[in-house]
């Protein structure tokens, strides 16, 4: 069996066509045998990739911005696609079927500070043609301190992936009342990076065979099986919450069967960018981007 060494920026349940690589067992019988990882605070996983430590990495498309607003060459390439719609969710303390975005205007709603879904947010609050500086934001840090946050009793709306909001309403803490990407629409949202150089090599033909089945997969199979392949992974979540959660992306479309990041979804996250002011430039496809190997 080959190695192969996986970080995860983030780690939550919109990144299943990754984790399924797994626990589906598709890296297996490509011969890869693999560890996973998820990077440590205040560090971005592409560094693993540059030091060597990782072969693949979860990430996002905006991450070669960085670089490119320096107006340096980014170290690493980004190959495929995991998810093509942001996969946050917006969820109220109390049940609310008639819920409209313009309710965020005036109200607490706990959220990311920075980055990617701070701007995709702002973005739906455009597309839903609300003014987000009307929002009363409290930001509190990363996933787990914005999860602990709105359990205390902060804010009338929190902003999370899934399985968090999920599992809220398992609880009945909080509902669930929108989806940001039903506002912002097919985008290039996050994807998978890695070295030029390892894209050559045969473990990069053997991952893509893999993660191509995974693909499959992801839309082919009943979440309640998916969910169950993979709550080991997460502990903390009840086996309903992660099957409605699952469940939720796949009605969604944001599994698409195809790996790679298209034009098209690729344009729109440069639209977005583009409207936050965090590109100076629309960056050629070929800057941030390549197709999977063996495309």
């Amino acid at each position: 069996m080959s190695k192969i060494h996986i970080q995860f920026s983030l780690f939550s349940a919109f990144y299943s066509p990754l984790i399924a690589t797994m626990a589906g067992g598709f890296l297996k019988e490509e011969g890869l045998d693999a560890e996973w990882s998820v990077s440590p605070p205040g560090q971005s996983a592409i560094a693993s990739l540059v030091d060597g430590s990782a072969q693949v990495v979860q990430s996002a498309l905006s991450q070669g911005f960085t670089p490119l607003n320096k107006g340096e060459t980014p170290p690493v390439v980004h190959f495929a696609q995991v998810n093509e719609m942001d996969g946050f969710f917006l969820t109220a303390r109390e049940p609310d079927e008639d819920f409209t975005w313009d309710k965020l205007e005036g109200a607490e709603v706990v959220c990311f500070g920075g980055g990617q879904p701070l701007a995709m947010f702002k973005y739906a609050c455009h597309k839903a043609g609300i003014d987000f500086d009307k929002i009363k934001p409290i930001q509190p840090g990363g996933a787990a301190a914005i999860d602990e946050a709105f359990r205390a009793g902060q804010g009338q709306y929190v902003q999370q992936q899934g399985p968090y909001p999920q599992q809220l309403q398992a609880e009945r803490i909080g509902h669930v009342v929108a989806q940001v990407g039903k506002q912002v629409g097919r985008c290039g949202f996050s994807s998978l990076a890695a070295t030029r150089e390892w894209l050559k090599s045969d473990q990069a033909l053997a991952f893509m065979r893999a993660y191509r089945k995974t693909r499959r997969y992801m839309n082919d199979t009943p979440a309640a099986e998916i969910a169950a392949s993979q709550q080991s992974y997460f502990p903390e979540t009840a086996p309903q919450a992660l099957t409605d959660c699952i469940a939720a992306y796949q009605a969604l479309g944001t599994w698409t069967p195809h790996p790679e990041i298209t034009e098209e979804a690729y344009q729109a996250t440069l639209d977005i960018y583009e409207y936050n002011n965090g590109i100076a430039r629309r960056f050629a496809y070929d800057e941030v981007c390549s197709l999977p190997p063996d495309a």
